[in-house]
């Protein structure tokens, strides 16, 4: 019997809706020593195809949770996520992996390389998830677009934190995202090599017309987006 949840490849490559992420009444609680606390209170957020959306706010006040959340790397305790036309609720972990496979890109603070391989081999990883048959040509091409050519074989701890960085860049706009998540890209990086990184990721996002969620404390960074909302007190306030 077919499952019902299964994602067909025709259902990945046809994301033409105005919408490529919406999120209803999102709401997180965790349980600890003193009770439940609450760090997400019944959130609505959209984000419309090839739009960038900033989140900002001080530490601490639930924006990565958000994030994880909208992205399917989290679930929320109540509220609707709709990724791609898809609602992530009624899939399991290896469904929500099959539906960002090949259209959601990710950029963390701290990278997310794996560092036995090459930087050539990190970008690759999107592309053989998907089974694409070129993968290598279309990896080696992307880190020619970031500078990194001549760096392609690589391991992570021999290049530096910008270059890293350059490298998760290409890994996350090698497949074409329909909707890149971005927390605190710059968070590890100092003030000049992070805004050549920001330079690098919004003329990426530009040409390939991605939609890209920022997470980020840095309103500078955040007034380069389309709009931005700011994290109060487990609520989303636009500014």
């Amino acid at each position: 019997m077919n499952n019902p949840n299964t994602i067909s490849s025709s259902d990945l490559t046809q994301h033409t809706a105005a919408i490529v992420l919406q999120g209803l009444q999102i709401s997180k609680q965790v349980t600890g020593p003193e009770g439940t606390l609450t760090i997400l209170h019944a959130l609505d957020i959209t984000v419309a195809e090839g739009e960038a959306v900033a989140i900002v706010g001080p530490s601490g006040s639930g924006k990565s949770t958000l994030l994880g959340i909208l992205a399917g790397l989290d679930t929320p305790s109540d509220g609707v996520v709709n990724l791609l036309d898809q609602p992530l609720s009624t899939f399991d972990e290896d469904q929500r992996a099959q539906l960002r496979a090949g259209k959601v890109g990710f950029v963390f603070q701290n990278f997310q390389l794996l560092p036995g391989l090459s930087a050539l081999e990190n970008v690759m990883l999107p592309l053989e998830l998907t089974g694409a048959s070129d993968a290598a040509e279309r990896a080696a091409a992307m880190l020619e677009e970031v500078g990194l050519g001549h760096r392609s074989g690589h391991q992570p701890l021999q290049l530096s934190g910008g270059e890293q960085q350059r490298v998760a860049l290409a890994r996350a706009f090698v497949s074409q995202p329909a909707l890149l998540f971005a927390d605190e890209p710059t968070g590890n990086l100092d003030s000049e090599t992070g805004e050549k990184v920001i330079e690098m990721m919004f003329a990426l996002r530009e040409r390939q017309g991605s939609a890209v969620v920022l997470v980020t404390h840095d309103d500078q960074l955040a007034a380069r987006c389309d709009r931005r909302l700011r994290m109060s007190n487990g609520k989303l306030v636009e500014l």
